[in-house]
């Protein structure tokens, strides 16, 4: 199987899945953990070389305080768990914002745990403005893009996986996201299953990769 060497995946639904579940929204934040955890384990077994998470964007902080503590705390959480499995581990996000945790600033350079292995991306207190701040008409040539976007630590991606059946992009790393392929999940990402995870790879296996050519 021809498997992407880097995956994008975009963990929508967890309010929607709280609701649905009688919970306040707030309380799907937590419950979207564990399923990070489990698709890092996956692709760590099939050899994936780089993984980017969503955590959260500039315009979620927009949400009522409760929310935005409970996906700030499970951002935290959830660097803090990959912090003890082979990995090498890098957070993305405007770090001048006073919502961005200070928990997370030690991981904005790139850092080796255990035996390092797959790269691990977590884009937090991300907005897709922010990123390409700095770039100027002059830039706009793919050498000068890549080396003037905040995110140039991230590599191209191939696949991006949606959960929660929304089709947008939500602003997600525009630069490497150009030549990606798209793949959406209806259930939400608290019901992550390996096996969804799976057909998305067999899905992105039968695709016709030209990156425009």
């Amino acid at each position: 199987m021809r498997l992407p060497k880097h995956i994008g995946i975009i963990p929508d639904g967890n309010r929607r899945w709280a609701v649905s579940n009688g919970l306040n929204k707030e309380d799907g934040y937590e419950s979207g953990i564990n399923p990070g955890l489990a698709l890092f384990k996956t692709c760590e077994e099939l050899g994936i070389e780089e993984i980017t998470y969503y955590g959260f964007t500039t315009d979620n902080t927009k949400r009522p305080a409760n929310q935005k503590k409970a996906f700030i705390d499970a951002c935290i959480s959830a660097v803090n768990i990959l912090s003890k499995e082979n990995a090498e581990l890098l957070v993305v996000g405007n770090t001048e914002s006073p919502v961005f945790p200070k928990e997370l600033v030690p991981f904005t350079k790139r850092k080796v745990f255990g035996k390092g292995g797959i790269k691990v991306n977590f884009l937090v207190n991300y907005g897709w403005e922010w990123d390409l701040n700095e770039l100027k008409i002059a830039d706009i040539n793919r050498k000068n893009i890549n080396n003037n976007i905040k995110s140039k630590e991230v590599s191209r991606i191939d696949l991006i996986i949606r959960w929660g059946g929304r089709r947008r992009l939500s602003g997600f790393l525009p630069v490497q996201s150009v030549y990606a392929d798209f793949y959406v999940i209806d259930k939400f990402w608290p019901e992550f299953e390996k096996q969804h995870f799976l057909d998305a790879l067999n899905w992105y296996d039968t695709q016709d990769v030209t990156l425009g050519g």
